[in-house]
Order: structure tokens, then C-alpha cells, then sequence
């Protein structure tokens, strides 16, 4: 790609879609507007609602016979208004003073009341019961209070007396009342309980008999963080997307009803060029709207106390780490909406494509607002709902480094495989052009024979495959680590690189490097797998040490579950299968599709693939490091068995020394965090001289 012809695109799509009213209001002016409005509207009215029903007088109807002491307690309270038998019929007041129906039983106690909801209770179906339901639902009264036949006497006597209160959830003046006789029916309960232990001369706790208390732990910060980190990545996620969808509706199906498509067509452009430009600029106006609308809402929630007694005391430094994570989700979003909306004949069109892309984001943010719902190995690589979740977690304060590397690993698989998708729309003069072509035709793994594969082939095949093997080795854990193991790199990295070299055409001896190496390249390559893990685990590893449970589970996985396999089992699996499997993969089809970037950015990108692969950020350094000498040694040599030496040899001594503590005594290794200086002295001197070796091979220049 030219940079100069790029940034032309870049700079004329750009100015265009800040010309357009719509981006502009949906970029700035809607985040700007609407958040303030919105959540001052809702904390006023919220606030409002709630001065107004305090200050409202309910009116209770009242009926059974009230206590002398009880009336005047009631009376005494200016917030209510009593209204003896409102709402009765005559059969109902008959036979509540006469004692014609049964009373209410007692509930019984609810052991599991702090685990699940109480169920609702159902309104018996009796004359009482429907005369009270009538009278608040016609608003006669707020509630309806009922002191069951006997309740003055019961109380006089010491005895207890039944209340029952009736009310209607849906309307707010009824449920406050039901509050206030609550309170009230409580208060008087307490005043009755201590009288009646001070006339019988009780320990004052007797009527307690317990004292429960309970202690929210949760600071200011993480309540506040639980409310923000529901709403914030919705709303985050789905304005920064609208954002790019009316810029991705005018950049393609604009241009075709406006036809300026053609023109740039006819242009000495590439297709690559054009899609690269407006994809950058379609991601500009998304990101500003993204920062637009960050900064709107931490202002918004850093003033509003939308729950009572809560100040909003959310760190900075939050907010900072939730716009780095949804930078990944934008690119993959606005590259779909980017390559479907090319399909698109004119604006009406692409509204129509993409309006459904729009909606099926609200599925999957709604997990945000789920409660229990967190994020876990299972959900890292589900697009969408993995960075909602995170984000969660980052106001909540409940967020790992492993999790958010796994994360934005996912997320970044499919916006390479969006970006590629985008790519290949563009590439297709017909769709641009408002052809016939449908979306099918996009997706075509025709065999060209003799063909090669693309820098994008490499990184639609390593997305997929580390996707494919992350869930297929979740769904093996239960089968144990050797079938796992064998599993994963047999079926999961060697077999859909093989089936892709045959149903593409592509020659496997070039490939995949299939060639015989030279002695001096295999007695290099066994220099450098006996020594590349001693520098790598000696200097790489102090710079960022694994957690104490990453080394536990690698040294589980080295010693295969604990299990008393022979010594040749544990090479066979963690040594031979992933140097033939991971080999092929990596420094064979991926390296291959990278070589027209040149020998170093090719080395390089599939060396950090292969840290990237093992799903680690402890890992990546020295995994990186690996996958570069192992690219390195295939390109020098031509032949991917040195790679395949150094991988088995490296591998296979770590396991060995993971079970011989013999050989890890001899060594001088016993208790040691890293490895000595020493040993890395002397790794450093053989991996020198296999380097060497290597060197002198004469094979580059064929593969340059």
C-alpha cells in the first residue's frame, strides 16, 4: 500500500462524514445532550416522586375494632388518615366482627429467605378479600388495614392479634401507605413487647431471644462501581457503534446513490488502499464518539446520586482502561458494518442491512445488567459480551491480568477476521459497484492450485484456530491433559492447517517448508533446543514473573495430572506432538503467508502469534522469543525439522526436568525461583554457538 494514496482516502472520508449532520449529532452533540438530560431527568423525577409521596397523606381504611392505645398511636401520626370500615360491604364488616371467616394463617418461618426471593402471596378467595381488592383498585382508599375479630382483646390480654394489610403494588401512593402502617404496626409492636417484659420483670433481650445484624462490606466505590459498570458498557458500546454506522452507511452505500464510488474506482488506487482509508476514517469518527461519550457520562455520573445516600466515586484511571478495551470491539463492529453496508444499492438500503447489526448488539450488552452473570474462561472469547463484562469488572474492581490479556486476545481475533471479511468485500469491484454479487460469493475457498498463501489467509487461520482450540480444550478438561493435549494439537492446530493447504491448492512443500535440512542445520537446531529454555526461563521470566498458580498448573501440565507415565509418553506429548503440530502450524502456513511483508516483519508477527497462542501474558515473552529463533532457523535453512528439533528438545527437557529431581539436584537447581546465572552463562554460550551453526546456512535467499 502507498501511505500518501491512503491518507488521501483517509483525509477526504473524514471531512466528508464531518460534513454530514447525522455523524456529527450522533458523534458529539447526542452524548454531549443526552446523558445529562437523561440521567438529571430520571434523578429529578426519581427525587421529585419521592418528595411527593412523602409529603401526600394516605388514607387507610381501617376495619375491626382499634385498641385504645393503638387509636391514639395512629391518631397521633399526621401522615395518615384512618377511615373505619371504607370500602366494606355489610356482609364483609358482619363477619368481621362476628368472627365468620378464618384469619389469615401464619406464615411459617423462611430459612432460605436470604437465597431466593419470597414468592408472591395469592389473594384467598373470599368475600373480605375482594371487597378489599375493589376498594384500592377503585382508589377509595390507599390501603386497606384489617384487625382480624378479638385483636383489642387478644392485645389487652397479652395474646398476639392478626394484621392484615392490602394494598396495590402498581400504584406508588398505595405502597407507600403500606410502608407507613408497616412502620406503624411495627413501632407499636416493639412498645407492646417492652411493656409487657417490664410488667414481668424479663430480661430485656427475652422477646428477642437474637439480635441479627448485618454489615454491607461493599465501599462507596464498588457500590457505585456495581451501578456504573451496568449501564456504562451498554450505552458505551451501542452510541460509539451508532457512531460508525452512519459513517459506514455514507462511505459505501452513500457514495454508490451519490456515485463518487465509481470515480474512486476508476482511480489509480488498489482496492486494499480504499478499504484501509475508509475504514480509518469510519474508526476515527467511532473512537472520537467513543471519547465523546466516556467523558460526557463520567461527568454526568460524577454529579448525579441516582441511588439515595450513594455518591458516584469512580477512579479515572477506570474509565481510561474501559475505553482501551473498547477499542477492539469498535474495530471489529465497524468493520462489519463497513463490509455489509457495501452491498448496500443506495442509503435506504444500508440502513436496512445494518439496522439489524445494530440490534443484535442489545442481546448480548444485556448481560451487564444480569446479576451473578461474571466474566470467566467461557465467556473470555464470546465477542461482545467478554468486554461488557470486563468492563464490569473494572468499575467493580474485580479484574486479572490473565483475564484481561485472554480478553482482549479474543477481541482481537475477530476484529483481524472482520477487518479480513471488510477487506475481501473490497477487493470485489462488482458488490462496490452495485452488482449482483451476493454475500456468498465473499466466502470463497475454491482450490487454486500452485496459489500461495496471503498475510490474511495467516491471520484468518491463526483466529480461528486459537478460538477452535481454546473451547475445544475447555470442553476436553474433563477427559484429562494427555487426551486434551493430543486432542487440541492434533485436531485443533494440525488438522484445519492441512485440510486449509489441500482445499486451497497450495504446495506443501513450499508451504510448509517440507524440504531435507543439512547436518550442520540439525546439530544447530539441537544446540539451540538444549539451551533456548535456559535463557528464556533465566532473563525473560524476571522481567514478568508468572503467579504462583500459572506456575502450579504449568508444572501440572508438564507432569501430565500427577499421573506415572513412562518417560517416553511425557516426550511423545509435550515434546514430539506439539513440535509436528505447533511447528506446522506457525512456522509453516502462517510464516508462509507473511513472507511478502519481508524476513523480519514475517518472523516477527509469527513469533508474537505463537506467544499469543498460548493464551498467556506470563507466557508471551518467552514463547515469543522461542517462535522468533524457531522463524528465524526456517527461514535461514528452508526446512521447518530444525524448528521441529529445537521445539521437541526444549519441551521435552523441561518436562523431564519437572520429574527427575536427580537431574534438577545435578543441575543445581533445587529450590531455585529462576534459573541461576550460571546456567544461563552456559545456555547462552551453546545457544550462541547453534545460532552460528544456523547461520551459516545459505538457504535465505531462496525464500527471500
Amino acid at each position: 500500500m502507498r501511505p500518501r494514496i491512503l491518507l488521501s482516502i483517509y483525509r477526504k472520508e473524514v471531512l466528508e462524514a464531518l460534513r454530514d449532520r447525522r455523524t456529527l449529532f450522533m458523534m458529539i452533540a447526542l452524548p454531549i445532550l443526552l446523558y445529562p438530560l437523561l440521567m438529571i431527568g430520571m434523578s429529578r423525577l426519581q427525587e421529585g416522586q419521592a418528595a411527593a409521596q412523602t409529603a401526600k397523606t394516605s388514607n387507610i381504611a381501617i376495619w375491626g375494632n382499634l385498641p385504645p392505645g393503638f387509636a391514639s398511636y395512629l391518631k397521633d401520626k399526621s401522615k395518615v388518615v384512618l377511615m373505619p370500615w371504607a370500602g366494606a360491604t355489610p356482609e364483609v364488616r358482619k363477619g368481621i366482627e362476628e368472627g365468620q371467616f378464618d384469619v389469615p394463617p401464619k406464615l411459617p418461618l423462611d430459612l432460605d429467605a436470604d437465597e431466593e426471593p419470597p414468592k408472591p402471596k395469592k389473594l384467598p378467595d373470599t368475600p373480605w378479600a375482594h371487597a378489599a381488592q375493589k376498594a384500592v383498585l377503585n382508589r377509595e382508599v390507599d390501603a386497606v388495614v384489617i384487625l382480624w375479630q378479638g385483636f383489642d382483646r387478644q392485645i389487652t390480654e397479652s395474646d398476639a392479634g392478626v394484621i392484615t394489610v392490602l394494598f396495590d403494588s402498581v400504584r406508588p401512593e398505595s405502597r407507600k401507605a403500606r410502608d407507613r402502617m408497616s412502620d406503624y404496626i411495627r413501632l407499636y409492636r416493639e412498645d407492646l413487647v417492652k411493656t409487657r417484659v417490664e410488667q414481668r420483670k424479663l430480661a430485656p433481650g427475652f422477646a428477642q431471644a437474637i439480635d441479627f445484624q448485618s454489615t454491607n462490606v461493599a465501599s462507596e466505590q464498588r457500590k457505585s462501581g456495581m451501578f456504573v459498570g451496568m449501564l456504562l458498557p451498554y450505552m458505551l458500546i451501542l452510541f460509539s457503534a451508532m457512531s460508525g454506522f452512519y459513517a459506514a452507511i455514507d462511505m459505501t452505500a452513500g457514495e454508490k446513490e451519490r456515485g463518487t464510488m465509481q470515480t474512486l474506482l476508476c482511480a489509480p488506487v488498489e482496492s486494499l488502499e480504499i478499504i484501509t482509508g475508509k475504514f480509518g476514517a469510519v474508526w476515527t469518527i467511532a473512537t472520537i464518539a467513543t471519547i465523546v461519550n466516556l467523558l460526557s457520562l463520567a461527568m454526568t455520573f460524577s454529579r448525579l446520586k441516582l441511588i439515595p445516600g450513594m455518591q458516584m466515586t469512580i477512579p479515572p484511571a477506570s474509565y481510561v482502561i474501559a475505553f482501551i478495551m473498547l477499542l477492539p470491539i469498535s474495530l471489529m463492529v465497524n468493520a462489519v458494518f463497513l463490509a455489509v453496508g457495501a452491498f448496500a444499492k443506495d442509503f435506504k438500503d444500508g440502513q436496512n442491512f445494518l439496522t439489524p447489526l445494530l440490534m443484535s448488539l442489545i442481546i448480548p450488552l444485556m448481560v451487564t445488567m444480569a446479576p451473578g452473570v461474571e466474566l470467566n474462561g467461557y465467556l473470555a472469547f464470546v465477542p461482545v459480551v467478554n468486554i461488557a463484562l470486563l468492563i464490569k469488572g473494572i468499575f467493580l474492581g474485580e479484574w486479572a491480568v490473565d483475564m484481561l490479556f485472554l480478553v482482549t486476545l479474543s477481541s482481537l481475533c475477530y476484529a483481524s477476521l472482520a477487518l479480513l471479511f471488510a477487506a475481501n468485500v473490497f477487493e470485489r469491484n462488482a458488490v462496490l459497484l452495485g452488482g449482483k454479487e451476493g454475500l456468498s460469493s465473499v466466502f470463497d475457498f475454491g482450490r487454486r492450485a500452485g496459489s500461495r498463501p496471503t498475510p490474511g489467509v495467516s491471520l484468518l487461520t491463526f483466529a480461528v484456530v486459537l478460538v477452535l482450540a481454546f473451547y475445544g480444550s475447555l470442553s476436553l478438561v474433563d477427559f484429562g491433559i494427555p487426551v486434551t493435549l493430543a486432542a487440541t494439537q492434533y485436531g485443533m492446530f494440525l488438522l484445519p492447517c492441512l485440510l486449509l493447504v489441500r482445499m486451497k491448492g497450495y504446495d506443501p512443500l513450499e508451504t510448509l517448508s517440507l524440504r531435507a535440512p543439512s547436518v550442520r542445520a540439525v546439530l544447530g537446531a539441537t544446540l539451540i533446543g538444549v539451551s533456548a529454555w535456559t535463557v528464556a526461563g533465566g532473563l525473560l521470566v524476571r522481567l514478568l514473573p508468572p503467579p504462583e498458580s500459572l506456575t502450579r498448573a504449568l508444572e501440572r501440565l508438564l507432569m501430565l495430572d500427577d499421573k506415572a507415565v513412562p518417560l517416553w509418553q511425557v516426550w511423545l506429548l509435550i515434546a514430539i506432538t506439539p513440535a509436528i503440530c505447533e511447528e506446522t502450524l506457525f512456522r509453516g502456513l502462517i510464516l508462509s503467508g507473511f513472507r511478502r511483508l519481508g524476513k523480519w516483519p514475517a518472523i516477527l508477527i509469527t513469533g508474537l502469534l505463537f506467544g499469543l497462542a498460548h493464551a498467556s501474558i506470563y507466557r508471551l515473552l518467552p514463547t515469543m522469543a522461542l517462535g522468533v529463533i524457531l522463524g528465524w532457523m526456517v527461514w535461514r535453512t528452508g526446512s521447518i525439522v530444525p524448528a521441529m528439533i529445537s521445539h521437541a528438545l526444549n519441551n521435552g527437557l523441561m518436562a523431564t526436568l519437572t520429574r527427575s529431581k536427580g537431574l534438577v539436584e545435578a543441575l543445581g537447581l533445587t529450590g531455585a525461583k529462576y534459573v541461576p546465572w550460571t546456567a544461563i552463562g552456559i545456555g547462552s554460550l551453546v545457544l550462541a554457538a547453534g545460532v552460528w551453526l544456523i547461520s551459516g546456512e545459505r538457504q535465505e535467499e531462496t525464500n527471500s
